[in-house]
């Protein structure tokens, strides 16, 4: 019996396996309402590590777009052939690999995937407490949080952003939709909550 419907079956399977995005990113109750348990994983993280939920989400948006596998584009050879990748970035936070080596190591969490949304709203959150306790930025500030989350705790420090235009327009874009989101889950926190665990604590 030839191999390739076996093959295909478990290409099938696997993307049958793939979580989708969100259909409205832009509505921080909508994503919840749509994406059973997001909002438990992101209250936990925030519980956890004093990250509000609107910054969270919005750096994922920023990061990923709530894709669960996404990487960076490969380069071209010649203009041509797919080479390699410029970083080892990849799903919902596009986190490096030393990175996230850092977060299973410091909050305990070794068995994290940065697929899984639960671990991924974990990391952004511990990284947002990261940057609070290292170099002082308030942890509801999405502007700040964002430049560093994208340049590093040092590079934050030594403003290695501060002649980066482009990058300063994304953290205002995410410090936007961090408040949108912020003005949003007031007025559905209370329905989340009674219709998840958190009513019965």
């Amino acid at each position: 019996m030839p191999l390739w419907p076996w093959i295909l079956s478990l290409c099938l399977w696997l993307s049958a396996c793939a979580v989708a995005p969100p259909r409205q990113p832009d509505n921080l109750c909508a994503i919840f309402h749509e994406k059973d348990g997001w909002y438990d994983d992101a209250h936990a993280a925030e519980k956890r590590w004093g990250t509000p939920i609107p910054v969270q989400m919005a750096i994922i948006f920023q990061e990923s777009a709530y894709q669960q596998d996404v990487r960076p584009p490969r380069t071209r050879l010649l203009w041509v052939i797919p080479w390699t990748r410029p970083s080892s970035a990849y799903g919902y936070t596009q986190a490096l690999d030393s990175t996230w080596a850092w977060y299973q190591r410091d909050s305990g969490n070794s068995w994290a995937d940065r697929d899984d949304f639960e671990d991924a709203v974990d990391f952004v959150a511990w990284y947002v407490n990261q940057s609070h306790r290292q170099i002082g930025i308030a942890r509801n500030d999405a502007y700040s949080q964002y430049l560093a989350y994208h340049e590093g705790q040092n590079g934050f420090k030594r403003r290695t952003w501060a002649n980066k235009k482009w990058l300063i327009n994304v953290a205002y874009r995410v410090s936007a939709r961090a408040d949108r989101y912020t003005r949003q889950l007031a007025g559905c926190r209370e329905d989340l909550e009674s219709d998840g665990w958190w009513f019965f604590w």
